[in-house]
C-alpha cells in the first residue's frame, strides 16, 4: 500500500512512491519530434528550405529512436512494449470497459501508436526525400503519398492524444506530466 494521501509531520502530503519510467532521452526525443513536425507541417510549401531541413531533424530523430529502441533504458526499448495484435485489442476492449490493466512503460495501445507513428513518419520522410530526387522530380503521385502520409500521421497524432487523456482518466494519473519529468507512480 502507498502513502497517497497521508499527512507528513510538517502538515502536507507525503507524494506517492514514483519509479523513474521515461530517460531524459526518450523525453528529448518526444518533444523535439513534437516541434519538428509542427514546425514542418506549418512550413510546408511557404517555406520549402525550412520544410525541407525540419524534414531531415525528424528523420535524424526517427533514426535515433530505433537506435535507442534496441539499446535504450528498459521503457525505451521495443522488447518492452511492441504486442501481439491480439495483446493490443485485448487491451482496447479492457480500455472501453473501464478495466485495462496499468502499465509503468507504455500500455500495449501506446505501444501500437509509437510503432504506427515511427513507420508513418518515417514515410512522410522518404516520400518528401523522393521528392527532392531527379528520378521523381514532379511527380504528382509522390506529392501525394507525402501528403497522404502527413494527413494519417495527423489521425494518429490525434488519436496518440486522445488515448494518453482516456488513460490519463482511467488510471487516474498525469501522462501528460509524466513525459516531463519521466516519473510514474509504482502502482495503485
Amino acid at each position: 500500500m502507498g502513502t497517497h494521501g497521508l499527512k507528513a509531520e510538517t502538515g502536507g502530503e507525503v507524494p506517492p512512491e514514483t519509479a523513474t519510467v521515461w530517460d531524459p532521452l526518450v523525453r528529448i526525443f518526444h518533444w523535439s519530434l513534437l516541434a519538428a513536425f509542427v514546425a514542418a507541417y506549418v512550413s510546408g510549401d511557404a517555406w520549402e528550405k525550412l520544410h525541407i531541413k525540419v524534414g531531415y531533424v525528424v528523420i535524424g530523430l526517427i533514426a535515433f529512436r530505433l537506435v535507442w529502441g534496441l539499446i535504450g533504458s528498459t521503457h525505451a526499448r521495443f522488447t518492452d512494449f511492441v504486442y501481439r495484435p491480439s495483446t493490443i485489442i485485448a487491451f482496447l476492449r479492457d480500455s472501453v470497459a473501464f478495466k485495462a490493466k496499468r502499465y509503468l512503460g507504455h500500455n500495449p495501445a501506446g505501444g501500437a501508436m509509437v510503432i504506427a507513428l515511427l513507420v508513418t513518419l518515417s514515410a512522410i520522410g522518404v516520400s518528401g526525400y523522393m521528392m527532392t530526387m531527379d528520378a521523381f522530380w514532379g511527380a504528382e503521385w509522390v506529392e501525394d503519398l507525402h501528403e497522404a502520409f502527413v494527413s494519417a500521421s495527423l489521425i494518429l497524432i490525434a488519436l496518440h492524444i486522445a488515448g494518453v487523456l482516456f488513460a490519463s482518466f482511467e488510471h487516474k494519473e498525469n501522462l501528460v506530466k509524466s513525459m516531463f519529468t519521466g516519473r510514474k507512480n509504482k502502482g495503485h
